[in-house]
């Protein structure tokens, strides 16, 4: 993987910090500073590159084969401001942003049962008091000997540990579920400053104005710099 190339990682942190960067679905992943969820393929974490201050929750949707495509929001300034054909595979969900962040789209949707039970584990712990702000490491499901697979928990540090210095640190807030059908309204769209994120794919549509939308941020940083 990336993280054992000496150097690339920290290239990758570097550049999208300073350059416009666009991540979509598994590259919003990456860019977010806390991530919760888990993936057989992954095992022992993967690390993130971070820089966007949002918390993730990987495979919200569901597996590969729940992939569906819906209605989003338009990108900011659009001229056409229909809504917008995301399409979302094995994709994840953003339930928390901090001030700095800014959100440009957001859809209401029942989390797969997956990840409604990684939800549901996170709540306890927020009600605990749990400080969840060191989720740095997407969390992963540990093989067993057998054909079993075991969750490894979620990261927490309590509120005497020490805790990772990032702007515009965020407090934890989830998104409320709906009686009975436990859908709740998640983010799909963020920005913060030349970097962006969608859970969804533009790429895989011939409706192009969210390109147009990050061809725009790449003029801008190049007019400011």
């Amino acid at each position: 993987g990336t993280g054992g190339k000496e150097n690339l990682w920290d290239a990758l942190q570097n550049f999208s910090r300073e350059k416009p960067t666009w991540g979509t679905c598994a590259g919003m992943i990456l860019l977010a500073e806390k991530c919760v969820g888990a993936s057989a393929v992954i095992q022992d974490g993967q690390a993130l590159i971070g820089g966007m201050n949002v918390l993730v929750c990987r495979n919200y949707f569901g597996s590969q084969i729940s992939s569906f495509e819906m209605e989003t929001p338009a990108p900011p300034k659009a001229i056409d401001s229909s809504p917008y054909p995301g399409v979302f595979i094995r994709a994840p969900a953003i339930l928390s942003v901090a001030q700095d962040v800014e959100v440009l789209g957001r859809v209401v949707a029942t989390p797969c049962r997956q990840a409604a039970v990684v939800l549901q584990e996170l709540e306890a712990k927020i009600a605990q008091g749990e400080n969840v702000s060191m989720m740095n490491v997407v969390d992963a499901l540990e093989r067993t000997d057998g054909e079993g697979i075991n969750y490894k928990e979620v990261k927490v540090v309590s509120s005497g540990e020490e805790k990772k210095d990032i702007e515009g640190e965020m407090k934890i807030e989830l998104p409320g579920a709906a009686d009975g059908s436990n859908a709740r309204e998640v983010i799909c769209a963020v920005r913060k400053n030349c970097m962006l994120c969608t859970a969804f794919h533009p790429e895989l549509t011939k409706d192009y104005r969210w390109h147009a939308y990050f061809v725009d941020m790449v003029k801008e940083h190049k007019m400011k710099n």
